[in-house]
């Protein structure tokens, strides 16, 4: 559905913001492209939209090219870039339309039903100075759904949301893919949320890409555990004598030689007292670290 091919920018003659960026997102997938504020990921999307030319690369939408045919490239494609800008003064429902209209795409009665479809029926009527920050996340879901996309592009979608606001999008974006059967990339910098929603994922730092897969890889490997314990110093002494590795306070990694009972038995007969322990999942944001990390080093 969505084909990256190694992208480059520079922006002013400073340091790349994309330097060979390449990753695809087949149909009917959630895809997370992850990375900290400056990585690349707006300036990936933006070129996505046709709305930042590449110096070079391209990216491809159903197999047509952004580059040489935008119009026809984006026709089926919906999107939340940077902060979405409403009409105050007007109502929720007049902006639809306006908005609408600047492309020529408007259809009333598919418009109430995506108003229903993000949860707005009740306000839509209301002038948009009205709507708190959610809603009028809401109002640009709502806005970008309106042609009917096949592939939707959000930009930071949860920025500024508050809990119950990040579950209800989560939600949301399930129903999309599972209902209406949207292609959905999405960037973010909150790895949790990612983690939670996306199949596969891309991680790009200081403008390189330096992870693509499924998001399930991060829980492969070695097991690792969680053990609070009064003395650390002295059980990560215990955990790496038995071929073990302490990873950092608390968390740590055991050959498969060693059970984590013998552990348990060998920190209690050295007087060290445990409050919990347990096997623990490497988390995206572990993940995240780690490639950061070897990509540094």
């Amino acid at each position: 559905m969505l084909e990256i091919k190694n992208l480059h920018k520079t922006f002013g003659g400073g340091k790349p913001a994309l330097d060979g960026v390449s990753f695809s997102v087949g149909r009917g997938e959630v895809f997370g492209l992850l990375g900290h504020n400056g990585a690349g990921k707006s300036t990936a999307l933006g070129i996505m939209l046709g709305m930042v030319r590449p110096d070079s690369g391209d990216v491809t939408i159903g197999g047509i090219s952004v580059r040489e045919n935008r119009s026809q490239a984006l026709a089926k494609v919906g999107a939340i870039f940077e902060s979405p800008c409403f009409y105050s003064y007007l109502s929720a429902w007049m902006n639809l339309k306006v908005l609408a209209g600047y492309s020529g795409y408007w259809d009333e009665d598919k418009a109430r039903e995506i108003v229903e479809l993000v949860g707005l029926s009740e306000r839509i009527d209301s002038k948009v100075s009205t709507y708190s920050h959610g809603m009028r996340q809401r109002l640009a879901l709502a806005q970008a759904l309106l042609p009917q996309p096949e592939l939707l592009l959000l930009d930071e979608p949860t920025d500024g949301l508050d809990p119950e606001g990040i579950h209800e999008f989560r939600r949301f974006i399930v129903r999309l893919r599972d209902q209406l059967g949207v292609t959905i990339l999405f960037n973010s910098h909150l790895l949790s949320e990612v983690e939670q929603v996306c199949g596969r994922v891309a991680i790009i730092r200081q403008g390189k890409l330096v992870f693509e897969g499924d998001s399930k890889s991060v829980y492969s490997g070695e097991p690792r555990y969680q053990i609070e314990v009064d003395d650390w110093r002295r059980t990560s002494e215990i955990i790496e004598a038995g071929g073990g590795a302490a990873l950092s306070e608390g968390r740590f990694t055991l050959p498969e030689s060693l059970r984590i009972c013998d552990l348990v038995s060998a920190l209690v007969g050295a007087g060290i007292e445990i409050s919990a322990v347990g096997e623990r999942r490497r988390t995206l944001e572990e993940l995240y670290l780690e490639v950061a990390e070897a990509r540094d080093g």
